[in-house]
């Protein structure tokens, strides 16, 4: 397993996010309607809105799944949180980053992977991502990754109204 990278600018992008005043705050329904619309639409298992900390990945809301946070060096979306464009791994077990992840060789045995980043909009520097996961490979056509994006661009601004 390669462990998620740190960014050369964690240090603020640390700060942006605390800045939000998001972390271990309760659930709300603007966040938890934008996942449910994610397996719903993108006939996904499971969708996270996932706020990425200093050492874990935080879920501000959670659809399919009923931990609230995982570890940020096995996560998918600290991966998912430097890549410009929408972050997909097909098939987990195919790539070597991510076949000998604790998500992936035990429960909940995630097989394929699609996030895209979410930013604070003052600095422009990601905080999070919003996600969806599948216990079965597969891939994403572009009206379904356009659905993602539009998603995710919902949440990256339900975040910064806080």
């Amino acid at each position: 397993m390669k462990n998620a990278p740190i960014p050369k600018y964690e240090k603020e992008r640390m700060e942006a996010l605390h800045s939000l005043n998001i972390l271990d705050t309760k659930p709300e329904e603007r966040f938890d309607v934008l996942t449910k619309m994610a397996t719903k639409m993108l006939s996904m298992p499971i969708s996270v809105v996932s706020i990425v900390d200093s050492d874990r990945e935080w879920y501000k809301s959670c659809e399919g799944l009923t931990v609230k946070e995982g570890g940020r060096k096995e996560s998918f979306c600290g991966h998912a949180l430097l890549s410009e464009d929408v972050f997909i791994v097909e098939d987990t077990l195919l790539d070597s980053r991510f076949k000998d992840n604790p998500t992936v060789i035990g429960a909940p045995f995630i097989r394929f992977y699609a996030g895209v980043r979410m930013r604070d909009l003052k600095t422009h520097l990601p905080i999070g991502v919003f996600c969806v996961k599948d216990y079965k490979p597969r891939n994403l056509n572009t009206e379904q990754v356009d659905i993602l994006f539009m998603l995710a661009q919902r949440a990256e601004i339900e975040l910064n109204k806080r």
